[in-house]
């Protein structure tokens, strides 16, 4: 956050106050810029506030752009500015009178650096009044220092004093004046060893130090709120802003934008799959044609500018900073990818993009082609065809227009298409698809239940990179839609195999074969058709060596450990994103920055779900979950 230092405002009289005073109380969260540089970002439902005092550089201190960004991400928070302190200090008085009369109790702490040689935190406060949170606060400090020991870190020390502010300042308030208001104000120390001597910030390890330093400071000030207040908060994790800083809403946008400027998956797969294939088989699995990708709509040079010139380092809360710096990393890859389709370094990219893999995942996939035989082909006596396709999920469209009339999505029959996807919340289909209708049930859930829901659900929240998908977001996606197609009875044994098949395929391109090779390891060593062993081996072909595909089955076995472990499945369909930004998801919506879903899958609502969810929480394995 950004704070305009240029505003020339009135002093904080009786009625400015007032004022603020009545705004708080009908607006529930305020920002307000204060005299002398002076800010303040409040929320009228957390009996709490942590202040910070701008230097007075008018009397030779060095400015500190560091320290007062340990507190901008907080839900109440203020910056004193230079000009006017009596008047702040007749604020605070009563903002703390209004907040205990409302809670019980108010507390106000101050955060101020220390000497530029100091290695330890400094707690000031009445320690015996706050024996329990300050002893907290004093636990979370050592686990901040224990994860930087190369900096010789000394144990946080508490000092139990009334003169809580820092060196040579007047107190914000004083004995009596936080007696009248029903206030309790501890003074923080800070070892600034996130900049050097000189005054110059080491920005990466800063970064990691404020992540660090305000989880302990939530889970301090959760404490005080737990015992001193009558305040209704669950958790540490709601203590951030509820309302999406100006800089976080910019930098989402952008990322959301560059995203959709390009369709990933449409560019990487090959614009002639059914002359490679007939090719192949009229040679007798032989003859592979190049790969023919479709133009780029865009300069990949401008578009990674773009991604860079985006001011990441300026975004203060921890939990968006996260998100956007790994999606950052991940935009860059795919862009990477995309200009070198074709090549040893795409493989070697998407190996970066979708990881390794576990060794243990690679033995659940062995495993299920050993134990499940490859069933031929039945003549079915329903054949469903892409218009058919078409009309069945047109009618699952409906039924989520029934849950919320917003809702709007399309189906795609091209001929250059070679398989059923999800893009942008759409659904594609090739003009010559086919499959039994025992399939269908299962590949509505899947492509529709799932893909085209968690696009609608996150779409529906105010950080548009939930429906684009954050990082990694493709292992949790395919997980719950293969977990989709077992929860409606669709999940066949040549479907499991063909996701273990992919990992196979995955791990033999990892060791360097090639198609011809991958194909007959599929074929003549695990006994696919021909027909699957090529679907497998041209997909993990695309572009020299396209891994996505070992995510159907990690996440799926991602997911069965997460039910087993008592995870619940609705928090996943809020939008997309990986198992790993749970915490995070979780922390937004306590924060109720995040609103609930919208959507609901159909087979959310069956009693044969509750029932297969608990199968699953006993610990059943992934060859267990196919359907009869």
């Amino acid at each position: 956050m950004e704070l305009d230092t240029s505003k020339k405002l009135s002093p904080l009289g009786e009625s400015s106050i007032s004022e603020i005073i009545k705004e708080l109380q009908e607006e529930c969260e305020i920002e307000k810029h204060l005299p002398g540089g002076g800010y303040l970002h409040m929320s009228d439902e957390l009996p709490y506030l942590v202040v910070y005092r701008n230097l007075d550089l008018d009397k030779d201190e060095v400015e500190d752009t560091a320290t007062v960004r340990l507190i901008l991400s907080e839900a109440s928070f203020m910056v004193i500015g230079n000009k006017d302190f009596e008047g702040y200090q007749q604020l605070m008085f009563s903002l703390s009178d209004a907040m205990a009369s409302k809670f019980k109790s108010f507390l106000i702490l101050e955060v101020y650096a220390g000497d530029p040689e100091s290695r330890k935190f400094r707690i000031k406060g009445p320690a015996d009044k706050l024996s329990t949170t300050i002893k907290v606060f004093q636990e979370e400090l050592d686990d901040v220092n224990s994860g930087y020991r190369a900096l010789n870190l000394e144990q946080t020390e508490v000092i139990d004093t009334v003169d809580r502010q820092p060196e040579g300042k007047k107190p914000l308030l004083n004995v009596q004046q936080l007696k009248d208001a029903g206030c309790l104000l501890i003074g923080l120390e800070v070892p600034p060893v996130y900049r050097s001597k000189e005054g110059e910030d080491y920005p990466v390890f800063f970064r990691s130090f404020k992540d660090d330093f305000v989880k302990a400071l939530h889970k301090t000030i959760f404490q005080f709120i737990r015992i001193q207040t009558s305040s209704g908060v669950k958790s540490y994790r709601a203590l951030g802003q509820k309302n999406l800083q100006k800089k976080v809403i910019e930098i989402d946008r952008a990322l959301a934008e560059i995203e959709t400027s390009y369709q990933f998956l449409w560019l990487v797969s090959p614009a002639n799959i059914r002359q490679i294939k007939d090719t192949f088989f009229e040679s007798n699995y032989e003859k592979v044609l190049n790969y023919h990708y479709r133009l780029l709509p865009f300069d990949p040079d401008v578009l990674k500018r773009k991604l860079y010139n985006l001011k990441i380092e300026e975004v203060d809360d921890p939990a968006f900073s996260y998100i956007f710096r790994e999606k950052r990393e991940e935009l860059d890859l795919q862009i990477s990818m995309l200009t070198e389709r074709g090549s040893d370094s795409f493989f070697y990219n998407s190996m970066m993009l979708y990881g390794k893999i576990p060794r243990n995942l690679q033995r659940e996939a062995e495993n299920i082609l050993r134990e499940i035989p490859e069933m031929e082909n039945q003549d079915f006596e329903s054949i469903m065809k892409a218009e058919d396709f078409k009309v069945l999920a047109e009618k699952e469209f409906e039924y989520f227009k029934d849950q919320d009339e917003n809702f709007s999505s399309k189906v795609h029959v091209r001929d250059d298409v070679n398989i059923l996807m999800v893009s942008q919340g759409e659904l594609y289909l090739p003009s010559d698809y086919k499959l039994n209708a025992n399939e269908t049930f299962a590949l509505i859930q899947h492509e529709i239940g799932t893909h085209v829901l968690t696009f609608y659900n996150g779409k529906q929240q105010p950080l548009k990179l939930l429906s684009i998908g954050l990082t990694d977001y493709d292992t949790l996606q395919e997980g719950l839609a293969v977990l989709s197609e077992y929860l409606v009875g669709g999940l066949s044994g040549n479907r499991m195999r063909t996701l273990a098949g992919r990992v196979v395929a995955a791990s033999a391109r990892m060791h360097g074969a090639e198609f011809q090779e991958i194909f007959r390891l599929l074929d003549d060593d695990y006994g696919f058709s021909e027909q699957r062993a090529f679907n497998i081996t041209s997909r993990i072909m695309q572009g020299g060596g396209f891994t996505k595909d070992i995510s159907y089955l990690k996440g799926l076995f991602q997911l069965k450990d997460y039910l087993a472990e008592g995870g619940e499945l609705s928090p996943l369909l809020t939008g997309k994103f990986a198992l790993e930004h749970l915490p995070i998801i979780t922390e937004l919506e306590e924060r109720r920055v995040l609103k609930p879903n919208n959507l609901v899958p159909r087979y959310m609502e069956s009693e044969e779900t509750t029932e297969k969810i608990s199968q699953i929480r006993k610990g059943i394995s992934l060859s267990q979950l196919i359907n009869a």
